[in-house]
């Protein structure tokens, strides 16, 4: 059944007219964000980057709305999620992935990847309730190879976590934090999710926008596929079940408990200050 016709943004009020947005630059974001611009209908800048720098640009106010790591919208209490679109996991994720030189109860250092502060946050919460750990932290820049990192495991996120062979034969094992979390908890993970700065953009309209674009992105996968496969090295069966099987993209009742968890888990530990909602 196709999406209902998209209500005119003509009506909005002027602050309205004109959205910045920003999204992340990754694979599992292309269906939410394949159709965006055509639905803010000239109202609407979309811009693209890696997910830690759009919170950063978010808290600046260089941008009004930003598909950001969930964990920044715990730590800033003007911070909102607008939207029903996000980007969510049900068990693995495939894309999010701690690797170990040895045994996971012996590391004592994990570089973490600057691309995500959800799966830094993550990787905390997991390996805290796993192995009651909390191992020293260093950076993981997005042009390092993670073999060369000085540390005993590795945090990697995105499309270079999808070939987990690549790095076979420096690291023993490998996490799927979206894997582990589910075990954990039983619930889904949300890594991203349509957040804005002020309560200004909190609106029906910018949320139908946003909604809209996810319903008509998932039904143009198949395209996303086609264009999309091998700029990252994937078969289009690959590719295709990663955004249809492993991604999903709705902040349903369930994914809504997971983040609730999630923050709770990030305050217990002292990852972050902020916890109302």
């Amino acid at each position: 059944m196709p999406p209902p016709p998209l209500r005119s943004l003509n009506p909005l009020p002027p602050l309205y007219r004109y959205a910045r947005i920003g999204a992340v630059s990754y694979l599992n974001s292309k269906p939410l964000i394949e159709t965006l611009s055509k639905n803010m209908d000239g109202n609407g800048f979309l811009s693209t980057d890696l997910p830690s720098r759009l919170a950063d640009q978010l808290g600046r106010g260089e941008i009004d709305i930003g598909l950001i790591p969930v964990v920044e919208s715990f730590k800033n209490p003007k911070f909102r999620v607008i939207s029903n679109s996000a980007i969510v996991c049900r068990g693995p994720v495939w894309s999010v992935r701690l690797f170990f030189r040895s045994e996971p109860q012996f590391v004592k250092r994990v570089a973490m990847d600057e691309g995500s502060r959800t799966s830094v946050a993550l990787s905390q919460v997991l390996l805290y309730e796993h192995l009651h750990k909390r191992p020293e932290q260093i950076p993981l820049r997005m042009d390092e190879d993670p073999r060369d990192a000085d540390a005993d495991a590795v945090l990697v996120i995105g499309d270079r976590a999808m070939h987990p062979e690549k790095l076979s034969q420096e690291f023993r094992l490998n996490w799927d934090l979206g894997e582990q979390w589910y075990y954990l908890t039983g619930l889904p993970f949300v890594f991203a999710a349509w957040v804005a700065r002020q309560s200004d953009w909190i609106s029906s309209e910018i949320a139908e926008v946003l909604d809209r674009s996810r319903l008509e992105g998932i039904a143009a996968i198949p395209r996303i596929v086609e264009r999309c496969s091998m700029n990252y090295g994937l078969s289009k069966e690959d590719c295709k079940n990663y955004l249809t099987n492993y991604i999903h993209y709705e902040l349903d009742g369930e994914a809504s408990r997971g983040l609730a968890l999630f923050r709770k888990r990030c305050h217990d530990l002292g990852l972050i200050d902020y916890t109302s909602t």
